[in-house]
């Protein structure tokens, strides 16, 4: 099984940081999807692909794909930048 490790981006919808502290170890799909002849839905049989799991730190997630065997990258956080601009800055 292999998986990734990230921290939860900010949604665009949201101005708090809630849940922008977690880390999230997903399963990537280990089957390719294809649609449904009936309804032509795009699905698979892989289940694993619809597990999150949340974890308080990088390093608790990392400790628990090594206990289970899960061979998992860790995708790095990139830095986060402010456009700091003022109200006048629309006029010029």
């Amino acid at each position: 099984m292999a998986a990734r490790i990230y921290q939860r981006p900010k949604s665009a919808m949201q101005s708090g940081k809630a849940r922008v502290d977690e880390w999230v170890l997903e399963f990537e799909q280990s089957e390719a999807r294809r649609p449904d002849p009936l309804m032509g839905w795009t699905g698979s049989g892989d289940t694993q692909a619809q597990v999150q799991l949340t974890f308080p730190s990088k390093d608790a997630a990392k400790a628990y794909a090594e206990k289970y065997g899960i061979t998992a990258r860790v995708h790095a956080t990139p830095p986060k930048s402010l456009k700091l601009q003022a109200y006048a800055d629309n006029f010029r």
